[in-house]
């Protein structure tokens, strides 16, 4: 099962400062303590996802780092991701417990809505995904692209407000600038209030008297912007990076949505790659087998010299040592194998017929041999005596 974004566990924006990240997981934790919920089995598994998104988003190390590479970016660089499937509830509240008032259970915070005051003006953009295709060499070594994106850029004319001036702006009539309106209802089992988003404003709280003319008051418009994209080494077909508000430019002010960068690999011309290693096939002739030989093989930085010993056998393996490719989790190289095929030709002439046939006589040249020298010394003092 994957994991969710930390961001919409806690119920924040990926802006959120400090505080108001802190206070979403102390109502998270409020919310999910199993004290509180001893009829639901999935409390503690909440309440532990809420803290893990906690530890992770409160540093700005951690945060930095999940904010470029998500869930997979924890794992590298010294990096690690908490998990808290181990701990108990008090191992938790001993960590985190500084961040709960007295009134943990008591209720005697502010409820309720945000004021206009708290909330951002303007309604957030939409993410974006692009898939983005890398070399076996870019992956190798990380790289950096330069990306063309078409998406909603922010409106140079009004700033990205949606006005002419900020002086066409008017307190919305229907919510009178709370952004939302309310219905209470009276039934046999108590009093009921329904708060939803304003229909006139949206739940901005606000109107505009005269709309800008370039962007017709949403404060953005379609365009094409170039975005840098540093990948790290190491990563694989369906990883992904998130670019925190590069996405979609938001309406009238919100913030902007995410660019998603969904990680693709283009088949290479000469390797196959398993992991961090990477596998290359070379064909030899039967004398270089034989005898031995060095040959020349290509490698991620460019050719290579390679020894084969003599005797080798076709299919044999050899190994590269740290001519593969930079880890994304271990920041160590894999390896280069090299697949060693005896080449067999179809066809001969007369001349190389008549050498097969003395090779073919020769005691080293019967397979045979290869299987007495094989067997066991009891086995062979055994048909002696036989």
């Amino acid at each position: 099962m994957s994991k969710r974004d930390y961001y919409e566990v806690l119920g924040v924006s990926k802006t959120a400062s400090p505080e108001e990240i802190k206070k979403a997981y102390r109502k998270k934790a409020m919310e999910y303590h199993p004290d509180r919920n001893k009829d639901n089995p999935d409390a503690e598994r909440l309440f532990k996802e809420a803290a893990e998104a906690f530890d992770v988003l409160k540093d700005p190390n951690k945060k930095a780092r999940y904010d470029q590479f998500g869930h997979q970016g924890m794992h590298s660089g010294g990096f690690r991701e908490p998990d808290f499937q181990g701990f108990s509830m008090e191992d938790i509240f001993s960590q985190f417990g500084d961040i709960f008032g007295q009134d943990m259970f008591g209720g005697g915070g502010r409820r309720g809505g945000q004021s206009r005051a708290q909330r951002s003006a303007g309604r957030p953009g939409d993410d974006m995904k692009i898939n983005l295709k890398l070399t076996l060499e870019d992956i190798a070594f990380g790289v950096e692209k330069k990306l063309k994106v078409k998406k909603y850029l922010k409106c140079d004319s009004c700033k990205g407000t949606g006005a002419e001036s900020t002086s066409d702006f008017m307190t919305c009539g229907t919510c009178n600038g709370m952004g939302e309106v309310r219905q209470v209802s009276r039934t046999m089992f108590g009093q009921f209030v329904n708060v939803q988003p304003c229909p006139t404003c949206g739940g901005e709280g606000r109107t505009i008297k005269n709309k800008c003319k370039k962007c017709g008051g949403e404060g953005r418009v379609k365009g094409e912007e170039t975005v840098k994209v540093k990948i790290p080494s190491g990563v694989a077909r369906g990883n992904y990076l998130t670019l925190r508000g590069q996405g979609n430019a938001g309406i009238r002010g919100g913030e902007a949505g995410d660019l998603i960068v969904i990680i693709d690999e283009t088949e290479h011309e000469f390797f196959e790659r398993k992991g961090d290693d990477i596998y290359y096939d070379t064909n030899i002739s039967v004398p270089e087998a034989i005898l031995g030989t060095e040959i020349e093989v290509p490698t991620l930085k460019g050719k290579a010299k390679l020894r084969v010993d003599a005797g080798t056998q076709p299919g044999k393996l050899l190994r590269m040592r740290e001519k593969g490719i930079k880890g994304l989790n271990n920041q160590r190289f894999g390896d280069q194998y090299v697949r060693v095929n005896v080449y067999m030709p179809e066809s001969v002439n007369d001349e190389e017929k008549k050498l097969l046939e003395k090779l073919k006589a020769a005691r080293n040249f019967d397979p045979t041999q290869k299987h007495e020298q094989n067997k066991g010394f009891f086995t062979r003092i055994k048909e002696a005596f036989s």
